[in-house]
């Protein structure tokens, strides 16, 4: 079916042929494309006024729901910032409020602190006070302890003094035997260390006799004598002591007699033989002991040799005659002529190795004078080779000489 097409101008339709189709399609796609590009062109206008429209639209919404945001926001904020300020303003207020309190704790412990300190100064005071007071009565009970033991120590002190003066009272007016005796037994100690061989004897009191005994022995234990010690240690020499020690030195037929004493008698000055006692001090007895024992000894030798004389001469003669004397003096013959055989054997060895030796020596000498003959007919008799082997002895035999 033919389509009909219709003027726009006079509205006459017609049927269009096929130039004329393709004509007015032509056209019709040519003002459809134009038109189409026109509604185009309109519709990208209006959609961009629309996009702007929308988009103005779109940014007053937003500005205005921004706006409103911001503002919702704000008050938001500000609402918030009042409730904080509300809250800081709150928590100041019950900061002070704490401090406040706080400092009020602090007052209280520091007054709680001052009035413990002041009751602790105050108890320190006290049981300060307190330890004084006893520590005073302490001192005090001491302090009458310490009179009462001090006026004990002064009493005992002036008993002692009192006491000690006694003594020295005592001492100094003593007797002869008590004052004797510290003397007497230091002298029987030091006599038994300087004689061991001898016996010192200790005479006991309530004997007649001398307060020690000294028996001399000998190195074969022979007794030689006895010396005998009268100790004295006052301060007056009595005369009757000497006389008293006699009779004492007879009686025990002692051979010396000695009196040690502190004091001498007025008409000597140190120790000496007195009426044949000999008085001496401790400090010279040891020595006058020596010479007095050394006497009796020598004494004693010179009594024994003495003794028996013509009774020994015979024994001396049956000794002499006898077998035993005869063997012995043998015996020492024997030896002797032992002796000078063996000497004489060593003589006469030695005299052939004297000989033998001189022998060799004159062979020497008599080579030696030959080559000095030899060197002085070759060089003269003055030639400074000196081969002289007897002149220098006979020089220094000469020198020892003179």
């Amino acid at each position: 079916m033919a389509t009909d097409i219709k003027c726009p101008n006079c509205g006459h339709q017609f049927e269009p042929n096929d130039a004329i189709r393709e004509e007015v399609e032509k056209e019709l796609r040519s003002k459809a494309a134009d038109w189409q590009k026109k509604k185009n062109e309109e519709f990208q206008l209006k959609l961009e006024e629309e996009r702007k429209r929308m988009q103005q639209s779109m940014e007053e919404n937003i500005r205005k729901n921004l706006t409103g945001d911001f503002e919702n926001k704000l008050r938001l904020l500000e609402q918030n910032n009042k409730d904080n300020e509300e809250k800081l303003k709150l928590a100041r207020q019950k900061e002070l409020e704490y401090l406040k309190k706080e400092q009020e704790l602090k007052n209280k412990e520091d007054e709680l602190e001052i009035t413990v300190q002041k009751k602790l100064q105050q108890e320190r005071e006290k049981l300060s006070e307190d330890l004084r007071k006893i520590e005073e009565q302490k001192v005090a009970a001491r302090e009458s302890e310490f009179q009462l033991r001090l006026k004990e120590l002064e009493k005992q002190l002036e008993d002692q003094k009192k006491l000690a003066d006694e003594m020295r009272r005592k001492a100094e007016q003593g007797s002869t035997q008590l004052q004797g005796e510290i003397q007497e037994l230091a002298l029987e100690e030091m006599l038994r260390t300087a004689f061991p061989f001898d016996l010192i004897a200790e005479v006991g009191k309530g004997i007649r006799g001398a307060d020690c005994v000294q028996t001399v022995r000998n190195n074969l234990g022979q007794e030689c004598g006895k010396i005998i010690y009268e100790s004295k240690r006052t301060n007056n020499f009595i005369a009757d002591w000497i006389e008293k020690l006699k009779t004492d030195m007879r009686s025990l037929g002692a051979d010396m007699a000695v009196i040690v004493t502190r004091t001498m008698p007025r008409d000597m000055d140190g120790f000496g033989l007195k009426d044949g006692v000999w008085i001496c001090s401790y400090s010279e007895v040891k020595a006058l002991a020596v010479v007095l024992r050394d006497t009796i000894m020598r004494v004693s030798n010179a009594v024994r040799n003495n003794e028996n004389k013509g009774d020994k001469m015979h024994m001396l003669y049956d000794y002499l005659t006898s077998n035993e004397f005869a063997e012995q003096w043998k015996a020492i013959r024997e030896g002797f002529l032992g002796m000078k055989i063996s000497i004489q054997k060593e003589r006469d060895a030695m005299e052939k190795l004297w000989k033998t030796r001189e022998k060799q020596l004159e062979k020497v000498l008599l080579n030696a004078t030959h080559i000095r003959g030899s060197i002085e007919g070759i060089a003269g008799m003055e030639s400074a080779v000196d081969l002289h082997l007897l002149e220098d002895n006979d020089d220094n035999e000469d020198d020892m000489a003179h």
